[in-house]
C-alpha cells in the first residue's frame, strides 16, 4: 500500500468548552479533527445512529477556539547547517535523525506531532512497528535538552505522539 496517502480524523469528546479548547491544542498536529460534546453527536456524525423525526435536535457541535501555538524558550534553535542544538551560549551535537525530530518540534512548539506523522518526515515512510526507534530518538534529545539545562522538554502525549513544551 506504498504510494497511497491515508487520510487520518480523530474525533474528541469533551463536554465543556474549556475540555474543547484543551482538546484542541492536543490535536492540533493531526489532519482534521471534529470535536464533539458527547458520544450520541460522534455516532450522528459517523451515521451510525438514526435520529428519530420526532427526536428533540441535537446540540450543535462545537469546534474549538484553537489558540496561537507557544514560541519555543528564544534561546533554544537548531543550527542545521552545523547539526548541533544550541541553548544559549552552549552547544551540543546532534545525529541526523535527532536533529530532524528535533527540528519538527521545535518549528512547531505545543504542538502535538502524531508519531505517524514524525516517522514519516524524519524517517520517510509510513512504517510505525513498534516505534522502539523513534522513542530511543526522543530519550537521547532531552538528554541532551537536560544537559544543556534548557527550558524545554519533550513531552510524550500517550498513545498519540510527542510535543515540545517550556519546561
Amino acid at each position: 500500500m506504498q504510494g497511497i496517502p491515508v487520510a487520518s480524523l480523530v474525533i474528541g469528546i469533551a463536554s465543556s468548552p474549556a475540555e474543547r479548547r484543551q482538546l484542541a491544542r492536543l490535536l492540533g498536529g493531526t489532519d482534521a479533527f471534529l470535536i464533539v460534546s458527547n458520544v450520541d453527536q460522534a455516532r450522528e456524525f459517523l451515521g451510525v445512529v438514526e435520529m428519530p423525526p420526532d427526536a428533540p435536535a441535537p446540540v450543535p457541535t462545537v469546534l474549538a477556539e484553537v489558540t496561537p501555538s507557544p514560541q519555543p524558550p528564544p534561546d533554544l534553535s537548531v543550527d542545521s547547517d552545523r547539526r548541533v542544538l544550541r541553548w544559549r551560549d552552549q552547544e551540543i551535537d546532534l545525529t541526523r535523525l535527532e536533529h530532524d525530530v528535533l527540528l519538527c518540534l521545535v518549528d512547531a512548539p505545543g504542538q502535538v506531532w502524531t508519531y505517524e506523522r514524525l516517522h514519516l518526515e524524519v524517517w520517510g515512510n509510513r512504517h510505525l512497528g513498534r516505534g522502539s526507534d523513534m522513542h530511543s530518538v526522543v530519550r537521547r534529545v532531552r538528554r541532551k535538552l537536560a544537559r544543556l539545562d534548557a527550558a524545554a522538554t519533550i513531552h510524550a502525549v500517550r498513545g498519540v505522539g510527542f510535543r515540545l513544551t517550556p519546561v
